[in-house]
């Protein structure tokens, strides 16, 4: 017998804290060697062309220089596409630096300055010329939008668009009431606390110690094996903290490229960072066009869907994202119509980025829903209800589980929204004009096969392994209060061990997918554990010699009769008696194993109602988002306090992808203009107020053994929209395009 639940489902400070609060835990950029040495990008100054010359002399003769790698130097990598392929790469050709004088977009690294520091590295950069010879670009999706197209390729794991289903523009004509209209969200770059960075260490002999920024540390070591010709024992890849990855770490960067290939060139150990300014040269959340179309009845119940997104990626790779497929899915309709098409710019590839797609897709069709609802009279949650999907509209499969019509009533009731005028402008205070919105989220419920090891050690503790990467969200407590449930045993007795290459097998960290898939990995790795304990405990000669599985208890480090209580071993002893120092176990979980229905017969997703409070001075337009409620319902909750910080994270980005952020293009040179903290905005504390948290209960036992479902995205997808609905009811302005900014209200 298991004692259940001792600290799964209760509020556990994070076990990694006190080393974050002292600066013992290390990041990428901390990691040291005795012969470190520093290496600082040079950035190309055009978007699009060739590089006639780089004259590297001045940088060179620089005291402290050690080489400055370009095109015209560097050492040989591998040739074919293929190789330089990661595990989450999108269709096309990967981005290599340094491999020939062509110019692909603005920011590009076009030399490698590695010096004896990283001031001095820095100068020299400074002295580096570079001669180009400038050909026409295009950054403005606005006319790139024209030349759209269906990607021919799609990226794995990404679904395209389901076929259409009736006749969607039919419908739309003949429908009673038509709302059309066209929904932008701008381009947001990653700005995690962390910038990223790479430290490889010159083992000797050529191997290789890389402590590189990533979500997925056999990602990265797959990418240099491959790419530098090297084989898996040589390179071990380790990164016990991130600081902060939101999708930024899912692909190797070009700083790891770089680093690896510098230390292999020079026979040491190298470290490149990238500034804060260059952390603007590669991965963003692509700016997209939402063209959303809803016919329906006068009662609001929708006849037709029609979604179209125009996504921008780059010239040589079709990054791709579900954008779309939300509206195909949220509501009934007979007649839907949906479609996804990227256009070219000259930009670097577009990534992922915290709930890639959602947020973009929900946003339109959420603020879509609310013109319906204007439009009709009906209360917008009442006409959520009147469309609600009892099943998957987009193949037909029932829901693992779907609580979204609690997280309705639970969100409303909390937020007070029986209380709401729903006349545009009608409800104020002095001269703040006071609006309320609402939106619906949703987001994949996804499990990836990984793997893990519990060891039960002489001494009594546990430990736990497993290669996923640690982003904060509380990966290291979640574990452990898992293992120690298992084993019957105190978090502090347990040790995690995460980020490491040569631990048992796991998938990049993202998609909200890695508590439901290392969580389950650990329970399955802890109940063989427990099992093999069970069978030396209950041995001839034991205290509990013929007991079974339901007649002892595994309770504070000893395993007990529950019908003689005093017949008791302790897990350390247990140990001992085998003739070993330890007792290990490894187990994979993932869809289709232990256990599992087969993943394609139901569809799974985490849901969330989300109300909005905004206040608009009537007169200078700056607007205040006073009051969030977001109500969730995502399975199992391993831990409220984790789990309650990941959905305040989560609204922070929409409040942030709703007001603030927004990369700005000078379209005459191909550049981004605020590529600074100063001047990219995003939210800091004066911007928050008061965010509350709701878990509806919601219970899944085929999302994955565990019953969890993640919570990673499903905070910032309803935001954005439940925030641009609440500006309409304050001002009666039906803003379409993200950030709102004090210029669009003022306009209307």
């Amino acid at each position: 017998m298991l004692k259940n639940d001792l600290h799964v489902g209760s509020p556990r400070s994070r076990v990694d804290g006190p080393a974050k609060v002292t600066g013992q835990a290390t990041y990428a950029a901390e990691f040291t060697a005795a012969d470190l040495a520093h290496g600082y990008i040079v950035e190309s100054a055009i978007a699009r062309g060739r590089i006639l010359s780089i004259d590297t002399a001045a940088a060179e003769a620089l005291p402290g220089v050690v080489r400055v790698f370009t095109h015209e130097n560097r050492p040989k990598t591998a040739w074919f596409d293929y190789k330089y392929r990661d595990m989450v790469a999108p269709p096309g050709a990967p981005f290599r630096p340094l491999s020939s004088d062509e110019i692909q977009y603005s920011g590009q690294p076009v030399a490698l300055v590695v010096a004896e520091s990283f001031e001095a590295a820095r100068e020299a950069a400074g002295l580096v010329g570079v001669s180009y010879e400038r050909q026409p670009h295009e950054t403005d999706l606005d006319r790139a939008r024209h030349d759209s197209y269906e990607p021919p390729k799609k990226r794995n794991g990404i679904a395209p668009p389901p076929a259409p289903r009736g006749d969607a523009q039919q419908a739309f004509a003949a429908a009673p009431v038509r709302i059309a209209g066209e929904y932008a969200i701008a381009s947001e770059h990653h700005n995690p606390i962390e910038p990223h960075a790479t430290t490889v260490v010159w083992e000797g002999g050529g191997k290789l110690t890389v402590h590189d920024k990533t979500q997925g540390v056999q990602n990265s070591q797959a990418y240099v094996t491959n790419v530098f010709g090297l084989s898996g024992d040589d390179v071990r890849v380790v990164s016990p903290f991130v600081g902060g990855g939101f999708g930024s770490g899912l692909r190797p960067q070009h700083q790891l490229f770089l680093a690896v290939m510098a230390s292999l060139a020079l026979e040491r150990s190298v470290r490149v960072e990238l500034t804060r300014q260059q952390m603007f040269g590669h991965v963003h959340r692509p700016e997209t066009v939402n063209l959303v179309s809803l016919g329906a009845g006068e009662d609001g119940k929708l006849h037709s869907i029609q979604h179209q997104a125009i996504a921008a990626t780059s010239r040589f790779e079709d990054h791709q994202e579900v954008v779309v497929n939300w509206s195909g899915l949220l509501y009934p309709a007979e007649h839907v119509d949906l479609r996804y098409e990227l256009a070219k710019l000259d930009t670097y590839t577009p990534g992922d980025m915290r709930a890639p797609g959602a947020p973009l897709g929900v946003f339109a069709l959420e603020s879509a829903m609310d013109e319906l609802a204007v439009a009709t009279g009906v209360d917008p949650v009442e006409l959520r209800l009147r469309n609600y999907a009892e099943r998957d509209e987009n193949d037909g499969k029932p829901f693992t589980s779907k609580e979204l019509r609690a997280c309705y009533r639970e969100g409303a009731e909390r937020f007070g929204w029986s209380r709401r005028d729903p006349r545009p402008g009608s409800m104020r205070e002095g001269r703040e004009l006071i609006g309320w919105g609402m939106a619906s989220g949703v987001w994949e419920a996804n499990m990836m096969k990984t793997s893990a090891r519990a060891t039960l050690t002489a001494d009594g503790r546990l430990a736990i392994a497993c290669a996923t990467s640690y982003i904060g969200t509380g990966t290291y407590t979640i574990l452990a209060q898992i293992a120690a449930d298992a084993l019957g045993l105190p978090m502090n007795a347990v040790d995690v061990a995460l980020g490491d290459s040569t631990l048992p097998e796991a998938p990049v960290q993202g998609g909200s997918w890695t508590a439901a898939s290392a969580g389950s990995a650990v329970a399955a790795a802890c109940g063989s554990l427990r099992a093999a304990l069970l069978t030396r405990a209950t041995a001839e000669g034991s205290p509990l010699a013929g007991a079974g599985a339901d007649d002892v208890i595994f309770e504070g480090g000893h395993v007990r009769s529950l019908k003689e209580p005093s017949h008791v071993v302790t897990l350390a002893d247990i140990v001992a008696a085998s003739g070993q120092d330890r007792i290990a176990a490894t187990e994979s979980a993932g869809p289709g194993l232990i256990g599992m229905m087969l993943p394609k017969s139901h569809s799974s997703y985490t849901h969330s109602a989300v109300f909005a409070e905004v206040r608009i001075d009537e007169e200078l337009g700056v607007l205040r988002v006073t009051r969030i409620v977001n109500a969730v319902a995502a399975g199992r909750i391993l831990n409220p306090k984790t789990a309650r910080s990941q959905i305040l994270g989560g609204v922070v980005w929409g409040i942030g992808m709703a007001l603030h952020e927004e990369t700005l293009t000078d379209h005459r040179l191909g550049r981004i203009m605020n590529h600074s903290l100063a001047e990219y905005h995003v939210p800091v504390n004066a911007d928050i107020h008061d965010i509350e948290v709701i878990f509806v209960e919601e219970r899944d036992e085929k999302t994955s053994p565990i019953g969890v479902k993640g919570l990673g995205e499903i905070g910032v997808v309803g935001t954005a929209a439940a925030i641009a609905n609440a500006v309409h009811h304050a001002t009666g302005k039906r803003i379409r395009s993200l950030p709102i900014t004090i210029d669009k209200i003022l306009q209307g």
